[in-house]
């Protein structure tokens, strides 16, 4: 697993890196910058392409060699161990996080409304050659490699230290990461990433029925004319349904399919399910809340009020939430099938309830 992990990461690495290059010999093509029309939200809004370029060009074969050193036998320890996974991290910190903007974000919170409307020339006035440019396309292929690389320095991380590639477990008691340790605090996490999203929902479905929360009845009138409190319902909607699905992460539906869900229902839910799409919603907040607090304008967030409060708050719920997939996933992973470490407990609080297949029950607590 690790040399597929690693080959993965440094096969992108270093494609995108001579990429790069290109960009920086040719002195075209670098798609940040100043040359990004709708780049004003873009932490890298200002970066010269003559600058930029080369900079992508080091750090990503720099990355794709140090990915290579990753995939030998030997286990080194001390300052170079640490110099490696420092840079690796640092480098996957970049690419999800700083090259992205807001705009990853507001496609996917955008793209349920469009992919139903399309057939339909709804919305109207749409053109998508503004909305899938080659800059966002390039966005899209950092966080990609953000996501390779991040693995593969996970499973190096995990190897030299002795612990399972797979699952990340040493053989030692979990403390904090217990599934009874894990249910406490993500229970916090999953309350903490479900409210914000939902106030931003409540501002956003308010616009949306007429209601000028935040802002003046007048230029609640201009929005409605120009029609973008269509599209404040859709990121409403879309955030609302966010908190709910988050709150799954600690409740008995988000670990066994309901009963009105014809042919699943009682069964397990797939972990995954659940982890992947909060996990791309985590890294998608933080790259909106580096671009909104270092954009164009990022000066008079605190004085618009109501209209603003629940994005500020972003950083905080992309955090949480990331705190609550992780303690999900910490309550329900299974038995490693490389390590063979066995599943960890599942404690309900509620002795009387019947547990799905697989969960041991112990009275007194509740782990989920």
């Amino acid at each position: 697993m690790t040399n597929r992990a690693q080959i993965l990461a440094a096969g992108w690495a270093a494609g995108y890196g001579t990429l790069a290059l290109g960009w920086a010999i040719t002195g075209r093509g670098f798609p940040f910058g100043p040359a990004d029309e709708r780049g004003d939200l873009s932490a890298l809004r200002a970066l010269e392409p003559s600058a930029g370029a080369p900079i992508f060009a080091v750090v990503l074969l720099l990355a794709a060699v140090a990915l290579i050193f990753t995939r030998g036998s030997a286990a080194p320890r001390g300052p170079v161990r640490y110099a490696v996974l420092t840079y690796l991290w640092l480098v996957t910190a970049a690419l999800l996080a700083v090259v992205p903007d807001a705009r990853l974000l507001t496609i996917a919170g955008y793209a349920p409304m469009l992919i139903i409307g399309l057939p339909f020339g709804w919305p109207p006035d749409v053109d998508y050659s503004t909305v899938f440019t080659w800059t966002v396309a390039n966005q899209a292929i950092a966080a990609i490699g953000g996501v390779l690389i991040a693995r593969a320095a996970l499973t190096w991380q995990r190897r030299t230290r002795g612990a399972c590639e797979t699952c990340g477990r040493d053989g030692t008691r979990g403390g904090w990461t217990s599934p009874s340790s894990a249910a406490r605090w993500g229970r916090i996490a999953v309350w903490i990433a479900a409210a914000i999203p939902a106030m931003y929902a409540v501002v956003r479905l308010a616009w949306a029925a007429g209601i000028p929360l935040g802002i003046s009845g007048e230029f609640l009138e201009e929005m409605q004319r120009e029609g973008i409190t269509v599209a404040a319902a859709g990121l409403g909607g879309f955030a609302l349904a966010g908190a709910i699905l988050t709150l799954g992460l600690t409740q008995r539906w988000g670990e066994v399919f309901p009963r009105w869900m014809i042919g699943l229902s009682g069964r397990r839910v797939p972990i995954r399910l659940a982890t992947i799409p909060a996990s791309i919603v985590a890294v998608l907040v933080a790259s909106a809340s580096i671009s909104l607090y270092t954009g164009e304008g990022s000066e008079d967030l605190l004085s618009n009020g109501l209209a603003t409060a629940p994005a500020l708050l972003w950083p905080l719920w992309s955090a949480a939430l990331a705190a609550a997939t992780y303690a999900y996933h910490l309550r329900r992973r299974p038995r490693c099938e490389q390590c063979h470490r066995p599943a960890p407990l599942t404690v309900v609080r509620d002795t009387k309830e019947q547990a799905p297949a697989g969960l041991v029950r112990e009275s007194g607590a509740r782990a989920y």
